[in-house]
């Protein structure tokens, strides 16, 4: 198989949420696959961290403090993108996550999961993939031509229990997926792709206090029960995205749109039984 089908040499990759684990991964792949690449995340400590691998590699790259979730935050994160890149070819909408206020125990019923947490967590995985989609998309309209990954979960096919804003959240990401492709595609460009990955369980910063034990760092009764259902018997890696990435973003996906891509170790397909 041709390499030139997962060529990206030159293109610019901005990927949001940037200085989290599994995005600074994605980060480092693209780059090494001859993207230049630009990290955005809202904590700036952790957008450099990542900036520096980048660049001990050889790879052209900056990094940029925005919030997804304000427009004039990524109006001025274009503006600068434009000057030092020209264009962004790439989007991946990596920033989200859950929060423990916004997350049902022992301690916290369904019935009193306070409103500026839910709405939070909503906000940051629904409206934080919508508003730059809207700052970075344009950019592709005008060139018609561009791919935008949405980072979904499995959850969203089927809710995982105590999380309920982030499961709903991660539910619409499918759907605005499914509509954004359209939408691009018979306003502006068929070239334009917009495509998802749903990772399945990985063990991040955000979620480590449902899969491991704070102290100990032994397996949850949840954790446990995960793997129990996911036949490959293991959490993911972060280099168990980066496959499906390269492909969504390369032109070896030039007729893919509209998808939903799970990277699970088969936990979707195993009933327990």
């Amino acid at each position: 198989m041709s390499d030139a089908l997962f060529d990206l040499e030159g293109k610019v990759a901005v990927l949001t949420g940037g200085g989290g684990v599994l995005v600074g991964a994605m980060a480092m792949a693209l780059g090494r696959q001859g993207a230049r690449v630009v990290i955005m995340d809202r904590e700036p400590t952790a957008a450099n961290e990542v900036l520096g691998r980048l660049r001990s590699e050889g790879i052209e790259a900056d990094a940029i403090v925005a919030d997804v979730l304000k427009r004039d935050s990524l109006e001025d994160a274009v503006s600068r993108i434009l000057s030092n890149f020209g264009r962004c070819d790439i989007l991946v909408n990596g920033a989200g996550g859950n929060k423990k206020e916004a997350t049902t125990g022992p301690d916290l019923s369904f019935f009193d999961l306070p409103e500026q947490a839910l709405r939070f967590v909503m906000d940051l995985n629904l409206l934080g993939s919508i508003l730059p989609s809207q700052v970075f998309g344009r950019l592709m309209a005008k060139r018609k031509e561009g791919v935008i990954v949405n980072i979904s979960s499995m959850n969203s096919f089927r809710p995982l229990t105590k999380i309920i804003g982030y499961s709903a959240a991660k539910a619409a990401i499918n759907n605005f997926t499914q509509w954004l492709a359209v939408h691009m595609a018979q306003n502006y460009s068929p070239d334009i792709r917009v495509n998802a990955i749903a990772p399945g369980f990985f063990e991040t910063t955000q979620n480590k206090f449902l899969l491991r034990d704070e102290k100990t760092g032994e397996l949850t009764a949840r954790g446990k029960q995960i793997l129990d259902h996911t036949p490959m018997g293991r959490f993911g890696t972060p280099e168990d995205l980066i496959g499906t990435l390269i492909w969504l973003v390369s032109p070896a996906a030039r007729f893919v749109t509209g998808i939903v891509v799970p990277v699970d170790g088969g936990f979707s397909a195993y009933s327990g039984v």
